[in-house]
């Protein structure tokens, strides 16, 4: 049986595409083993899943003064060292790479024991994790036209997100019952993020009054976010994180207001659902969600409002706006043809394991 090890990890985002990958992986014949942090998130997505974890030391990679700076560089030591150990005694064929801090001893260690590895990079520009690791990528694929033009030409792919097949199988009837809505008053769903997004969810509640008149709103907040004073508001309900459900949700969201990390924002083009896209702000962040939210308006897929001007009447004059033109981003986002990124990955890994 063919082997492979899939790694990333530190949020969802580097985590569900892997997930999304599995069916097809397992159809192809491989035998799956996940390697992540020793009690990250990966950790604990992927134990719905069957799929044998490995856990090593990791460390972050800051851009700012943290006195973490100084011994993360230890534990990323150390996590190449049983990451190497682990492979060396695995031995798989091929290596398939999400980024994050998590997935650098990983990468590093198979090329040190010249394992094939496949990067994928979800933003527009490459990310440090994914840019330690690219001296040691087979291939690199990515979700952006504009990506490629940053990668090394005979290393970049154009693939697209791979995409959960379950989300577009939800029920929105199950959606309303899980929420204890109604059906003849439109959704709004909030999506903050695995992590949450603490100025999201407090202008969506700030906002709350004016947008429960017309709509009623499911809100993704992220763990320990929870606002226990509006638990039983009517037409308002909260959950830190969800996972099977997720497709029944989408089903009945009518729009969603999300962050804009390239994940979240492909499977909003897949599932055709109009949307608000508020950025992480550059004050926060490298940038990458600002790039992606307006490729997506510059597409006509998305609304973008800045966090910076995140005031309560323009959130909800925005959400009525999109609400009302909802059918034509609809239509745009229907002609933007997916492309199938799960059979173009797979297809890569399969040549990468050949080349062994």
């Amino acid at each position: 049986m063919k082997k492979i090890v899939l790694t990333g990890g530190g949020t969802a985002g580097h985590v569900t595409p892997n997930i999304a990958l599995l069916p097809a992986l397992q159809g192809a014949g491989y035998e799956i083993t996940y390697m992540g942090s020793y009690d990250g998130i990966e950790k604990k997505l992927i134990s719905d899943f069957n799929i044998p974890y490995v856990g090593i030391s990791t460390g972050k990679f800051r851009r700012y003064l943290d006195i973490r700076n100084f011994t993360d560089p230890f534990r990323v030591i150390k996590g190449f060292s049983e990451a190497r150990k682990f492979l060396k005694t695995y031995q798989p064929d091929v290596v398939f790479s999400k980024g994050g801090f998590v997935s650098v001893p990983v990468v590093r260690a198979a090329a040190s024991l010249n394992i094939p590895c496949i990067l994928h990079e979800s933003d527009m520009t490459p990310g440090l994790a994914n840019k330690l690791c690219i001296s040691s990528a087979s291939k690199i694929c990515c979700n952006f036209p504009e990506t490629l033009k940053l990668l090394p030409p005979d290393k970049a792919v154009l693939t697209g997100s791979p995409i959960r097949p379950e989300l577009s199988k939800g029920s929105k009837l199950a959606g309303l019952n899980m929420c204890g809505f109604t059906a003849n008053k439109p959704v709004i769903m909030v999506i903050g993020g695995s992590l949450g997004a603490a100025n999201v969810n407090k202008a969506v509640r700030d906002a709350l009054p004016k947008l429960l008149e017309d709509f009623q709103v499911v809100h993704l907040c992220g763990k320990d976010k929870m606002d226990n004073l509006l638990l039983t508001t009517p037409g308002y309900k909260q959950f830190e994180y969800v996972k099977s459900e997720l497709k029944d949700l989408f089903a009945m969201a009518d729009i969603v207001i999300s962050r804009a990390g390239a994940n979240a924002i492909c499977e909003l083009l897949a599932l055709k659902k109009p949307n608000i896209l508020i950025p992480l702000p550059a004050s926060s962040s490298r940038g990458d969600q600002i790039l992606n939210a307006h490729s997506f308006e510059s597409q006509g897929f998305s609304i973008v409002i800045s966090e910076d001007d995140l005031l309560t009447d323009l959130l909800v004059d925005r959400v009525h706006e999109l609400y009302f033109t909802r059918q034509a981003y609809h239509e745009t986002m229907a002609k933007s043809g997916q492309m199938d990124s799960i059979k173009t990955i797979v297809g890569l890994l399969e040549e990468a394991a050949l080349s062994k």
